[in-house]
């Protein structure tokens, strides 16, 4: 399989990538474009790029919004009360089907790399199971990974840290928390060194679910950040949310920064769900209610952008299009000016690769798997400004999905009716 006149990020001009037992095995520049022979997919002159990465959702409580209840003030903690009341409902069954529904929502929207966090504050670890299931099932769409997530707290819920133990051992990949969620902050920090040694014991990665909240005192990431330092973890570490950034007063963040660039941990901003749930308590002025994105990939720190939710308690829409987030992010966060917009892909595709820990797994580069996209633009500002789609999606070689564009056509006016 060859691939031509496909345009590359960051370089001029056209290539010709050929694809050989799973893997790229040449990137060839082109004087001119060529013409398509049989087995060729003409990219036209548009992107082709590495697949897109979720780096933050939860599949396990995807497209429950409103089963058995609606979340009607609209905040976390209303949401986590109506995944409590759905989570004593669900099944094997029931898990699988809508996970592997909103897989396929992701696969249309060229996305091959997905973190899912999947809820273990259940005795059964009923989703959990489930979830390890889907990850072999659906391994010929994408790569997935699992995060133990203590949707109700370790230290605060019955069993917590055996539980994360145990889902540990069963197979997730990454140690999760919520130490904002902990009943105090003692017990908040003693969550955080938990999961940071259960981590370290096991070799799995970090994503902790850090600070999503308005209030402007909770300061778990400086325990997270500092953990990491310490540890010479950072590179295996994400913070997730982190949203109560935006409440602190700058003379804190400025500290705070010098800390987090030493820790050398990645960062998730979820943006759409963070506009809708935080901000919630304020009257007016409203509170943004979201982390400080700019401001952390200015300082040169690892930020990127991920859904969060499809259609479940906390957030009532998405349909598995992370480039809507990306474009929203963007608004939200005051990054619209050129030198962010020519290069606003890094959000959903390298920067999220590398809080993934994804290494040589991921990129365009000769020896690597072929794992592409044609995304239906010339750059990363057509990109976004058009909400492209993804027109190919190739994947170990193999292409998994095709979209075919579609066509206006617009009668004289004689013949309207």
């Amino acid at each position: 399989m060859k691939i031509i006149n496909a345009a590359l990020r960051r370089q001029p001009g056209w290539y010709s990538l050929r694809i050989q037992d799973g893997l790229i095995a040449s990137i060839d520049a082109q004087s001119a474009l060529l013409p398509a022979g049989e087995n060729d997919i003409d990219a036209g002159g548009r992107l082709v790029l590495p697949p897109l990465v979720e780096p933050h959702i939860h599949l396990d409580a995807a497209l429950t919004a409103g089963e058995p209840e609606w979340n009607m003030s609209g905040t976390l903690f209303e949401g986590i009360e109506r995944w409590s009341q759905r989570k004593a409902t669900i099944t094997h069954d029931d898990i699988k089907r809508r996970a592997h529904r909103t897989i396929g929502l992701l696969r249309d929207h060229g996305i091959q790399h997905v973190r899912t966090h999947v809820d273990v504050t259940d005795p059964s670890l009923a989703a959990l199971k489930a979830m390890l299931e889907i990850k072999s099932e659906a391994r010929d769409l994408i790569d997935l990974q699992i995060v133990a997530f203590p949707q109700e707290g370790i230290e605060s819920f019955a069993n917590g840290r055996s539980l994360m133990e145990q889902a540990i051992a069963l197979g997730a990949d990454v140690v999760g928390g919520i130490p904002h969620f902990e009943n105090t902050r003692e017990q908040g920090v003693s969550s955080v060194k938990f999961l940071m040694d259960l981590a370290e014991r096991t070799g799995c990665l970090v994503d902790v679910h850090c600070d999503e909240t308005d209030d402007g005192q909770s300061r778990f990431l400086e325990v997270l950040a500092e953990e990491a330092r310490v540890r010479q973890t950072g590179h295996l570490v994400t913070a997730s949310h982190t949203v109560a950034m935006g409440s602190y007063d700058n003379a804190y963040c400025s500290k705070l920064f010098r800390l987090l660039k030493r820790s050398g941990i990645s960062f998730v901003s979820c943006p759409t769900e963070s506009i809708h749930l935080q901000g919630r308590f304020d009257t007016y002025p409203k509170r943004r209610g979201i982390t400080r994105v700019a401001e952390l990939d200015r300082a040169g720190m690892n930020v990127c952008f991920g859904q969060d939710s499809i259609r479940d308690p906390w957030y009532p829409l998405g349909n598995g299009n992370i480039l809507r987030v990306l474009d929203a992010g963007l608004h939200i966060c005051h990054m619209m000016g050129y030198q962010d917009l020519q290069r606003c892909l890094d959000f959903v595709t390298d920067n999220s690769a590398r809080a993934l820990n994804l290494g040589e797994r991921y990129g365009i580069a000769v020896g690597r798997p072929a794992n592409l996209i044609v995304l239906d633009a010339e750059n990363d500002y057509e990109a976004v400004r058009r909400q492209a789609k993804a027109l190919w999606s190739i994947r170990h070689g193999k292409v998994i999905m095709r979209r075919t564009p579609e066509q206006l056509s617009y009668p004289q006016p004689s013949d309207a009716r």
